[in-house]
């Protein structure tokens, strides 16, 4: 194994994923590892790497693993050393784009439901505190 390569277990360390979900997420086909060692290991470079931090800051947003595959598709794309033809190019541009709106979409409405939680929990500690005083 040279120094480019990591096994699994330093992928789920820098990561944060657990071995189980890395295998599963290989199963489904949205990480392949790069390589397997002599003894079988699946071996993974940085980029394999970056492409799991892609799906773990997809997952919590609430995207399938069929947008998770699309947008990989997309951007594996873009980012091929043949770059596509234009029209392809700007296809696979708005594909991305669209991932971005919906990204951001959900994240405004995780915002609005952090603030739910917020005066929630401000409430219980508002009305804890006055019975404490009487």
């Amino acid at each position: 194994m040279d120094s480019k390569h990591m096994r699994i277990g330093e992928v789920a360390a820098r990561t944060g994923l657990s071995l189980r979900t890395i295998r599963h997420y290989e199963e489904t086909g949205l990480v392949t590892p790069s390589a397997r060692s002599q003894g079988g290991f699946r071996l993974y470079t940085e980029a394999d790497a970056a492409r799991l931090m892609v799906v773990r800051r997809m997952k919590p947003l609430g995207f399938t693993l069929d947008q998770m595959r699309d947008l990989l598709d997309a951007t594996d794309r873009l980012d091929a050393p043949e770059p596509p033809a234009a029209e392809v190019r700007e296809a696979l541009l708005e594909r991305v784009r669209g991932y971005e709106r919906a990204a951001a979409e959900r994240v405004s409405d995780l915002r609005r439901q952090l603030e739910r939680a917020e005066e929630f929990a401000r409430t219980l500690r508002e009305r804890t505190s006055r019975v404490e005083r009487v």
